[in-house]
């Protein structure tokens, strides 16, 4: 809802795009007309990290913040695209509004979507038309039906992933054409399996076969994640930093006592853990 007296969300954003390209320009900031796409890439991916901390703080004005940081990396992009002639934020942005379109035809077309699974199951479909398309119109349109469903369904997700997200990814897609385990019964079955096929794995001299079975269980707990409607990126990060306050509250623990905790025996390193654990502000993070 827009404020009496306060400028568009339209006329504020030409602005940031204006702002920008007068970082930009020959006048503008040193720094800003240094980058590249390629040295942006690491705080494209900050500022993401940084959206989801900010969301998980409940901090709406730090959550706001963050959000605006993220679109300077899109805007910033776009810019550096338009100065190459290659395309600028308005194809960005009408781009975006197309895809939406086409890949709501439950809502803008004639095509029937009841259920959140359905939609799902329909967007996937969409999109692998579109990446058929993409990779050889003529020939595509030329294809027989048959040829044409060849193209996999996981194609377009970015081997770049972490390993984490790439897993996420390539199950959440196969689950959206059914192929998926019936229920989280199945998958705690199936993380007891893999748990004795690693404990099997670790009682041998095969270096190689102990990466594999130590993979397939990461790869189960990511599905148990997905299964619980848990993004495990996002669960394995809470998870880490819970460990790390726990670990520092540790060390200031030995350090009262005029120790480092490497120096202190493992038993008491267990007992310090205990204590870390039982503190209400050390129990979710």
């Amino acid at each position: 809802m827009q404020r009496p007296g306060r400028r568009s969300a339209g006329s504020l954003f030409e602005a940031l795009v204006a702002l920008q390209a007068r970082l930009r320009a020959p006048n503008g900031c040193p720094w800003d007309r240094e980058q590249t796409h390629q040295t942006l890439r690491s705080y494209l991916i900050e500022e993401a990290y940084e959206v989801l901390e900010a969301l998980e703080s409940g901090d709406d004005k730090k959550f706001q913040d963050e959000l605006g940081d993220l679109l300077l990396q899109v805007v910033f992009h776009a810019e550096l695209a338009r100065e190459g002639g290659r395309f600028d934020i308005s194809h960005v942005i009408e781009a975006i509004h197309s895809k939406l379109v086409r890949r709501h035809p439950h809502v803008f077309g004639k095509v029937h979507a009841g259920t959140s699974a359905d939609v799902l199951k329909n967007w996937e479909q969409l999109k692998a038309e579109e990446r058929r398309e993409e990779a050889s119109p003529s020939q595509s349109r030329a294809q027989s039906p048959a040829k044409a469903s060849s193209a996999s369904l996981l194609e377009g997700i970015p081997k770049t992933l972490p390993a984490v997200l790439e897993a996420y990814q390539l199950t959440r897609r196969a689950s959206r054409i059914g192929f998926d385990w019936e229920d989280f019964a199945g998958l705690v079955a199936k993380l007891g399996e893999e748990t004795a096929e690693l404990r099997q794995a670790a009682g041998s001299a095969d270096a190689r076969r102990q990466e594999e079975e130590a993979g397939d269980l990461l790869f189960v707990a990511v599905n148990v994640a997905r299964h619980l409607g848990v993004d495990p990126e996002i669960a394995l990060k809470r998870a880490n930093r819970k460990f790390a306050a726990r670990f520092r509250a540790m060390e200031e623990a030995a350090a009262r006592s005029g120790r480092a905790l490497a120096d202190v025996p493992r038993a008491e390193m267990e007992a310090l853990w205990d204590a870390a654990k039982r503190r209400p502000e050390l129990t979710r993070r």
